[in-house]
């Protein structure tokens, strides 16, 4: 792809995978009624932000916001694949460190290794790539 199609589209293309992102966690919760544990919250802290501020950079053209979203989307990045390894087995965690419901329940696990952890974390990691890909694209 081109620098001019980052250019153009990798604001609005990030705002959207955390629009999705977001309005996929307020289903899971308000919908399917899973309760989220702590690391589920710590992302969601991490994810609902950038609706706004992709939101914002993306009508203003502003290319500079990367500099404040990247450190949201790395720092939810670590946290998700640290909840994806609690849940795999490779951490342990003891249950009363992570709250009233422990990081290691798994709601969702579709083909066997989709879980919601993975959903934020591929999430995360589209979102700093594209920004990263704009901001070069920009430069």
């Amino acid at each position: 792809m081109s620098k001019k199609f980052f250019r153009e589209n990798g604001m609005h293309l990030s705002w959207l995978l955390a629009l999705i992102a977001t309005l996929g966690s307020l289903y899971f919760s308000e919908i399917m009624h899973f309760i989220p544990c702590k690391l589920c919250w710590y992302q969601r802290i991490l994810m609902y932000p950038l609706v706004v501020i992709l939101g914002i950079a993306a009508v203003r053209k502003d290319y500079k916001l990367t500099i404040y979203v990247l450190p949201l989307t790395i720092w939810g990045a670590c946290i998700s694949v640290y909840h994806v390894l609690l849940q795999s087995g490779v951490f342990h965690e003891s249950a009363t460190s992570c709250g009233p419901i422990p990081c290691d329940v798994d709601y969702l696990n579709w083909l066997g290794f989709i879980t919601i952890p993975m959903l934020a974390g591929t999430a995360f990691i589209l979102i700093s790539i594209l920004q990263y890909l704009t901001y070069r694209a920009t430069k």
